[in-house]
Parts: C-alpha cells; structure tokens; sequence
C-alpha cells in the first residue's frame, strides 16, 4: 500500500516523509500512548521489583543497611552499651532511636528490604524455572541452513568406496556423530532437509540449573535466618569458682529470645564450674603474662545425666542443642561486710572485670541493705600489684602473685529503689556522698587476701576472704576466677549451612559449565560425503573453537575407516570410536 510523501520543506532537503508522521508540517498530531491504568500500572511495578537488576541492588541495599548494626550497640546484644551511649552521647542517642539505630535488625526500614529482596529473588527465580523447565523438554534447535557463517567452523570431504552407496555413507557419519556427542553429555536431534543430514546438539543446561540453584538457595537462606531466627536465643551469664548456673530466665544476666521462644520451655540443666584452668608465660619471657591456655571445668547436669566437660575458647560444649561458649575471665574477690555489731550484711564473690592484659580489674559492691545508708563501693583488684612512678597502682602480672584490692566507699542512696535498671558492673555516685578515696581526707582501704579494714564513720569492716585452701603456700589459689559464658540456641543454622552450600555450588556451576550447541551435516557428492562442523556459544567459552576442532578431528578419523572398509564384513563398532569432549 503506497502512501504519499510530503514535499520537502527547505530548498536542498530531500527526504520525504509521510504525511501522518508526527511533527510533519500538514500531518496529524503527535502520537498518544494508551494508558496504563491501574492494572498497566501494577504489571510494570511487578516487574521492576521482579527483574534481576533490581535483586541484586536490593541485595546490596540490605548489606548497607546492616552497617549501622557494627556502628552503634544494638539493644538486643548491648543493652548496657545502649544505655553508656545515651549518657555519653545525650543530644545524639534520642536521634538515633528515633531511627532505630539501637534495633537495625528488627527496624521497618531493615525489614522492607529484606521482604523486598524475599519477594524478588522468588519473583525472579519461579518464571526462570518455568522456562528453564520448558527448555529441558524441548528438542535442540534446528541446524542451521548455512553453518559456513558461524565462526567455528570446520569443513571436510571424505572420499567412499568405490562400490559404496553416497547416501548411505553420510547416513553412517551423521549417525556417528549423533552417538559421539550423546556420549559427550549433549542432547541430540536429527534433521534431515534435501539430501542434507544433519544432527543439532546441545550442552550446558546445567549452566541455567545452577544459576537458578543459586538464586533458590539465596531464598532458602532468608527463609532460614528470618524463620530460624524467631526460634533462636543468645544468653550470657557469669558464674564463679564453685556456683551453678541453671538454666532459666532467673540465672541469665541478659538474654535474648527470638520471638517464638517460650522462655518456660528451656532445656533444664545446671552447669556447675568446678575450676578455671589458665596458665600464663612465665616473667622474663618474650611473651611474659600472654595466656597459653583457657579451660573452664564444668559438671553439667541435665535430667539424671552428670557428665564432666570443658570448655575452651573456640570449642564449645553442646546441651541438647544449646551450644556453651566460652566469652571471658576474670578475677571473682570474696568480700565481707559486716556492720557495727559485727553481723555479716554482704558477702559474696564478686566478679571484678579485667582492664588490662595483666589483670588490673574493676570491679562495683552494693550494699542496700543492714547498715544506716546504703553502701557503695567501687574496687580495683591487682593480682601483682606494683607502684608507679605517679604512685598509683597497676598490676605488673596477671597471675596471683602479690593480690591486693583497693576500696572507694561510698554512702547514700544506690538508686536502685525507684525499680530503675542498673547495671551491677557500675556505681552512680550522684546521690552518694564518698567517705574514702581520692578526692577525700580518707585514703582507699587496701587490703590483702584475709584482710580486714575498719569502714568509715564507724558503718563497721569491710573484709577481703582468703580462699587458700589448707595445705597451699602463697596466694596462688586466693582468689577465685569466673567465667562468662555465652549460651546460644540457633536453630536455623543448619538449614543457613546447607543452602549456603547449595548456593556456592550452584555459582560454581553458573560460572563453569559452558553453554553450547553442535552441529554436524553430511552431504553424499559423486563417490564422496562432504562434512561440516560448526559450534555456537551461549555466552562465553573459550574452549569452543578447541572443542569444534576435537569434535572434526575425532568424528573424521573414527569415520575413514567406516568408508574404506565399507562392503567388507569387518565395521567397527561404535564403542570403538573416540569420545568427544
């Protein structure tokens, strides 16, 4: 159908449009796209969210996002380093919690990404393997009707016989080559067009197989960490020399529960530490005071099970599913306060936290009750205590050597009776008055193991226990250890695991295998069989062409002597032609 041209419009312009072309001087207006609509609309959003490009952005986008998590204490982990962030940073903390800063992992903002990328990654994945599923079914494409402009291409002529039948003999080659490369691992398909045989090959699908293995082993893995992760728990909790700790809501220091743990349905067991081995590089050495080993002796006891453990940094104790890490140490003093009269108001073991390689620990004693005021007190301890220059102390090794604690008092109110949180490893002096230390006219009370020093203003005597037991010289058991233990239940760890695996094996795959197709034809000529050879990459494969001159060279010399020998008796059989990569 002819339509007619408009006339130029400038002198020396000479092409010619049609008349309804928009923007053409005396044609109709400019095109208008159809709407999308409410439904146009949605398929276009849809397939946005669902393509590739925008997968992997939403992949990197969740990486981004989880970087504040490293950056500030998060709420479920570090509640205390929460609240030291909020007295440190008072103007800042507020703003950061009103962007969930403190909470990133269980934010709105963290979690539309990660149901976002859930949803794209499946919208990804279900369409690709529908196609992928219709390609495995489907037969290699025809051969091609000139191979001669593919690339790799190979060509060969191969005389007959000369009482042999053209037509049969490149029936015979075309038959070999089919079983040659069904050997090699290629699909196979006859297509015979005009006296011209051919047989259309094809490998690789397991190419698209991994790379969708991949991608369903990456929802997998989201389904895993977001499932899994509701089912998990992380507690810690610190025991001394000769304490049990059993496992409940009560003897945890903080714990942190998916949202479907039962707190009530916990494993039921008691671990007891009956000893804290460590041995230190003895002085004068070039590692002096490194620790060269950890082990925490424990009796667990689960239902009428007693068994004898140790656990040792990097080498938990599995309890019925409940894996006991080995997290910290430290010095655990005995003290004893006992008031006017002489009655005992505290004695406990207090756990002293390390500030230095060489044990100079810190550590907080609270006395509400059975004196006048409440009692605090903020303690050094110092397995070797050494002077400095400055005349303060330091410990000069981690190993009991020369024990000495050194005692802050403090008298008032604690704080802790307006049902106010406080950490136990911390003392708020702002509404007590100090009675001994530096600042004021009373020195700090020091004290050795079996010590005993008289507390200011006749509040009665603060006693430092000597835990030596009979028969051992020296300080060298005078203190009890503690350890801090992490106790940690991740049931979606496993199935983390294994899709992990698929994931790495099915990038492999994706990366390795090559996609291919192959063909070979063969034309019977005058007393001759013409072949050719040809390959066709899906992407990229180096090994093509070397695989294309493999296949030419392998197929010609199991074919010759097929030809010469043909209307002898003796034909070689196809198992002994060579193989083809």
């Amino acid at each position: 159908m002819s339509r007619s041209r408009s006339e130029p419009t400038s002198e020396g312009e000479g092409t010619l449009r049609p008349d309804d072309y928009a923007g053409t001087p005396g044609g109709e207006s400019d095109a208008v796209q159809p709407a999308l609509g409410v439904t146009g609309w949605l398929r276009w959003g849809w397939r946005q969210l669902t393509s590739m490009r925008t997968a992997l952005v939403l992949l990197l986008l969740l990486a981004i996002a989880a970087v504040p998590g490293s950056l500030v204490p998060q709420r479920s982990a570090d509640p205390n380093g929460v609240t030291q962030y909020y007295a440190d940073n008072p103007d800042l903390a507020p703003i950061l919690d009103d962007l969930s800063m403190f909470d990133v992992y269980t934010s709105p903002w963290f979690s539309a990404i990660y149901i976002l990328l859930f949803v794209s990654l499946i919208g990804c994945v279900i369409p690709r393997t529908k196609h992928h599923a219709k390609a495995l079914r489907a037969q290699p494409p025809r051969t091609p009707a000139r191979l001669a402009r593919l690339d790799d291409h190979r060509s060969a002529q191969l005389q007959v016989a000369a009482d042999a039948d053209p037509a049969a003999a490149a029936e015979e080659a075309v038959s070999l080559a089919g079983e040659q490369l069904r050997r090699a691992g290629y699909r196979v398909a006859r297509y015979d067009a005009r006296g011209r045989l051919s047989v259309s090959a094809e490998r690789g699908y397991a190419r698209e197989t991994g790379n969708l293995v991949f991608h369903g082993a990456l929802v997998g893995v989201l389904i895993a960490v977001g499932v899994g992760g509701g089912f998990t728990y992380t507690g810690q909790s610190v025991i001394v020399e000769g304490d049990t700790f059993v496992n409940t809501m009560l003897d945890y220091a903080s714990f942190n529960p998916g949202r479907f743990v039962d707190t009530d349905e916990l494993t039921p067991y008691a671990l007891t530490l009956d000893e804290f081995e460590v041995t230190y590089e003895p002085a004068g050495s070039n590692a002096a005071g490194q620790a060269g080993d950890f082990s925490a002796n424990l009796t667990i006891r689960n239902g009428d099970e007693v068994t004898e453990e140790s656990v040792r940094v990097n080498h938990p104790v599995d309890i019925d599913g409940d894996r006991v890490y080995l997290m910290g140490n430290g010095y655990a003093p005995t003290i004893t306060v006992r008031d006017a009269d002489g009655d005992v108001v505290f004695s406990e073991s207090v756990p002293f936290l390390p500030q230095d390689t060489n044990m100079t620990s810190l550590g907080v004693i609270k006395v509400p009750d059975g004196l006048p005021d409440q009692l605090g007190m903020t303690a050094f301890f110092y397995p070797t205590q050494f002077e400095l220059a400055s005349g303060a102390f330091t410990s000069a090794y981690p190993a009991l050597v020369n024990p000495v604690v050194t005692i802050n008092v403090y008298a008032g109110d604690l704080g802790i009776d307006d049902g106010t949180p406080r950490s136990v490893y911390t003392l708020d002096p702002t509404d007590m008055t100090q009675l001994a230390g530096r600042g004021v006219d009373e020195p700090a009370l020091e004290l050795a193991p079996g010590d005993t020093a008289e507390l200011p203003d006749g509040l009665g005597t603060v006693t430092f226990e000597n835990e030596t037991p009979a028969g051992v010289d020296g300080y060298e058991q005078s203190v009890k250890r503690f350890v801090s233990l992490s106790i940690h239940r991740d049931v979606g760890a496993p199935w983390v695991l294994a899709f992990a695996v698929l994931a790495t094996l099915g990038l492999l795959a994706g990366l390795f295998v090559p996609r291919r197709r192959m063909w070979v034809t063969a034309t019977a000529r005058d007393g001759a069989v013409e072949l050719e050879y040809a390959g066709l990459a899906r992407g990229e494969d180096p090994t093509l062409t070397a695989a294309v001159d493999k296949l030419a060279r392998t197929h010609e010399a199991a074919l010759r002597p097929r030809l010469s020998a043909r209307g002898s008796s003796s034909t070689p059989s196809p198992s002994d032609t060579p193989k083809v990569d």
